[in-house]
């Protein structure tokens, strides 16, 4: 039998494991159209949406390499390893065959696939409530666009469906890259019908790490801050809406100032279930060798222990000195963020922002650390950055105050008095940038604040500008206005090169 390869294979075996595929039924295992019986069922498969956003394949911990590692934060110095390909990410020399490249992109469609089951066979289940039916389909929907999100900033072009696909014939139907502005119009569809639900105003009002229309506000304002600021047309009317949106996220918050909340708490283990910053969080569970978060012994460099109790033999997440260089004198995020490890195999900084070296974590390292999707410190600048495009520069300077308030930074008036600050940042628009850099380093924001900002020549350019030797071993000379997308897997592309055609350039 011929090899079918990625989306139609995921979308198919996911969803279905009709006649024609098997031409019989394994008396083992439930079938799809036979699991949907009651409210618990529904439940269920709810909760395994939030368990497909913990993979590091996803968007959880792990998954700094399809984002973080991509920008000018962090990237690996060793093009060895596995064949080099996690290199490519970061060193601008991403191929269409890289397996983890198609990986990710199984994965992320796997994750969409299982939304479109859910919404395929709700309606079947009687519920007790028409409410409790609306939040389960809200929570549905709000997964579904957020991976539909990064997925389309990453791509551009990509295939889509919101139906269960039930024979191989229909998926490969499905199997033909729809026009960006397609998949954003169903994102917002999915979010909007989100906020029409009975979803509580915080995940604290739910289940911590559960959707909640602060979340779902904040990533709809995100999503029409990225159509006005990458979009030909509409942009005023974009931004006004992101405006709306973030607007409404942040008039949800729970405390009165940033200041409030210090920094350290936000990343605290002990805090994650009641730190008021935090909107909406993927959970893990501390000292649970198969549920825990490894990200702060992974992170942790050979000869420290600041981390975690477990012993590092590498490098762990290598910080690239650009951004270093990046963080103001007085800048206490710095400190609790960053590290310089002395140890001769390391020489080099690396990632404390993720700690937990708690007795229960072990030295083992099976952490609790949630890894953070949204929290109000970037609703703020998001809402900053948005205000800014509207000419509202006063009001976006008071968010930007208060994030650097708390971070021990002069106000942004008093910064461009000081000749350096006013060089590196000579507009708002940068300042913002910088201080989104630094607020939100390894939490997987840069690239795709990077791409908002910069149209592919302004993204070379802005790499180009950059000293190599602060760059590590990646090869800063190799981007070109291709890398602006990532390239379509190559199983992928082969499957119909005109319908799933590649990205210019590769």
């Amino acid at each position: 039998m011929k090899k079918r390869y990625l989306l139609p294979l995921v979308l198919f075996a996911l969803s279905s494991c009709s006649k024609d595929f098997l031409n019989q039924k394994d008396p083992n295992a439930i079938q799809i159209q036979d699991y949907f019986k009651s409210e618990n069922d529904v439940l269920l498969a709810v909760n395994g949406l939030y368990q497909t956003l913990r993979s590091g394949s996803t968007i959880g911990e792990g998954s700094t390499l399809y984002n973080e590692e991509r920008s000018d934060n962090t990237g690996r110095n060793d093009n060895q390893s596995n064949a080099g390909e996690p290199f490519q990410f970061n060193d601008f020399s991403l191929l269409p065959s890289n397996t983890y490249l198609k990986t990710h992109w199984a994965a992320m469609f796997a994750g969409i696939s299982r939304c479109n089951v859910i919404l395929t066979h709700i309606d079947e289940v009687s519920f007790s409530s028409e409410g409790l039916k609306q939040r389960y389909m809200a929570e549905t929907k709000f997964v579904r666009a957020l991976l539909l999100f990064h997925m389309v900033r990453k791509f551009g072009d990509i295939p889509m469906s919101t139906v269960q696909v039930t024979s191989k014939e229909q998926a490969n139907e499905l199997a033909f890259r729809q026009k960006e502005s397609v998949i954003y119009q169903q994102i917002i569809r999915d979010l909007t019908d989100a906020l029409s639900s009975d979803l509580p105003n915080t995940q604290m009002e739910y289940a911590v790490g559960r959707t909640s229309k602060a979340a779902v506000n904040a990533i709809l304002g995100q999503v029409y801050l990225t159509l006005g600021a990458t979009q030909a047309s509409g942009s005023a009317e974009n931004f006004a809406k992101a405006e709306q949106y973030l607007s409404a996220s942040y008039g949800m918050r729970t405390f009165g100032q940033l200041k409030e909340i210090p920094y350290a708490q936000v990343f605290d283990v002990g805090m994650k279930m009641q730190c008021k910053e935090l909107v909406f969080q993927i959970q893990y569970l501390q000292g649970d060798q198969n549920y825990s978060s490894s990200i702060a012994r992974n992170y942790q460099a050979k000869g420290e222990f600041i981390n975690s109790q477990n012993k590092a033999t590498g490098v762990g997440e290598v910080v690239k000195l650009d951004l270093i260089k990046d963080y103001e004198e007085g800048d206490l995020r710095k400190d609790f963020s960053v590290k310089f490890a002395k140890d001769p195999q390391v020489n080099d900084w690396f990632v404390t922002k993720f700690r937990d070296n708690s007795v229960k974590a072990s030295s083992a390292g099976w952490g609790g650390n949630d890894w953070i999707l949204i929290r109000y410190a970037d609703v703020m600048l998001l809402l900053a950055e948005t205000k800014y495009h509207l000419g509202k520069e006063a009001e976006a300077i008071a968010l930007l105050d208060q994030v650097r308030e708390r971070a021990g930074l002069p106000s942004y008036a008093a910064s461009m008095l000081n000749n350096d600050y006013r060089t590196k940042y000579p507009t708002l628009k940068l300042a913002i940038l910088h201080e989104r850099r630094v607020e939100l380093a390894f939490e997987n924001q840069r690239w795709f604040d990077l791409i908002r900002n910069y149209n592919p020549q302004e993204l070379v350019t802005y790499f180009k500008t950059k000293n190599q030797a602060d760059y590590g071993n990646a090869k800063i000379s190799n981007i070109t206005t291709k890398d602006r997308y990532y390239p379509i897997p190559f199983d992928e592309y082969k499957l119909d090169p005109q319908r799933m055609y590649q990205n210019p350039g590769y």
